[in-house]
């Protein structure tokens, strides 16, 4: 009565995967560029030296990084990586 039901296999659809990860390529060097460009600026404006440059290079990779993990799950969404 509560045999499991055969599990099909899913496939890995290569062509949504490779769309994905080449798009997400070049928007992250361009969202990087331009927060280490954004942070050496607002720090050379700012006066804040060699520390403050750097941390806002931390700071600004990791705004970078939120908005290529957004990027990439909403990619995922409408480009499934895998099919029936």
């Amino acid at each position: 009565m509560n045999e499991a039901s055969p599990q099909r296999r899913r496939r890995i659809v290569w062509l949504h995967v490779l769309t994905v990860v080449s798009a997400a390529i070049l928007i992250s060097a361009e969202v990087f560029g331009a927060a280490f460009a954004g942070s050496w600026a607002i720090a050379s404006l700012m006066g804040l030296g060699s520390i403050g440059a750097h941390a806002l290079d931390g700071f600004f990779m990791l705004c970078g990084l939120a908005v290529m993990v957004q990027f990439v799950r909403a990619a995922h969404r409408v480009e499934p990586f895998t099919a029936d």
